[in-house]
């Protein structure tokens, strides 16, 4: 440790002394978030000091809710931890981590296959950004086949989906997919 003024945001000064605050960032689409989503948030916010969950845009994906929308339910199912940020950001992750003076990225792992995308990902991104580092959280077992398409797929055919996305947006998102049937 060293003696110096903190940099705003990452660093706190205590007796004195520069303590680097360890800062994750959680990325997703998160349209819309699932209990999936929500685990791998609790176990990773355990993990560090400030876990930020980051809505990301994919200009190849089409939406189903907002980025303000998605924020919202964001906020809504994880306003129990202190220590979680909700954010957005357009444009490479690389880009947003170095912007933040973030190091640290989690992701969650559902399959074999989610393994060897975000390794590639992990791979494409160290090129970018040297600083960068991976955390894989595999997922829990009852969520391992839970995605936001998945329950989109079955939302939009009035399916129950009450086991795949937290109670606090349970009805936003039914709503949704109710006014797209009409």
């Amino acid at each position: 440790m060293t003696r110096q003024e903190p940099r705003q945001g990452s660093d706190a000064l205590r007796g004195g002394w520069l303590i680097k605050r360890r800062e994750f960032v959680y990325p997703g689409s998160f349209d819309p978030l699932t209990k999936g989503h929500v685990n791998v948030v609790s176990r990773a916010a355990q993990l560090c000091d400030i876990l930020h969950v980051v809505i990301l845009t994919n200009p190849s994906k089409k939406p189903a809710f907002t980025v303000e929308q998605r924020m919202e339910m964001a906020k809504l199912c994880l306003s129990k931890w202190d220590n979680i940020r909700v954010d957005s950001y357009q444009g490479l992750l690389v880009d947003y981590m170095r912007e933040k003076s973030i190091h640290v990225v989690v992701r969650g792992l559902r399959s074999e296959s989610d393994f060897r995308f975000e390794t590639e990902m992990a791979a494409t991104n160290a090129l970018m950004y040297p600083e960068y580092e991976t955390i894989l959280l595999p997922s829990k077992t009852d969520y391992s086949f839970t995605s936001s398409s998945m329950v989109r797929e079955v939302a939009s055919y009035g399916g129950d989906i009450s086991k795949m996305v937290p109670p606090e947006i349970l009805p936003m998102v039914e709503e949704r997919f109710k006014q797209s049937e009409q």
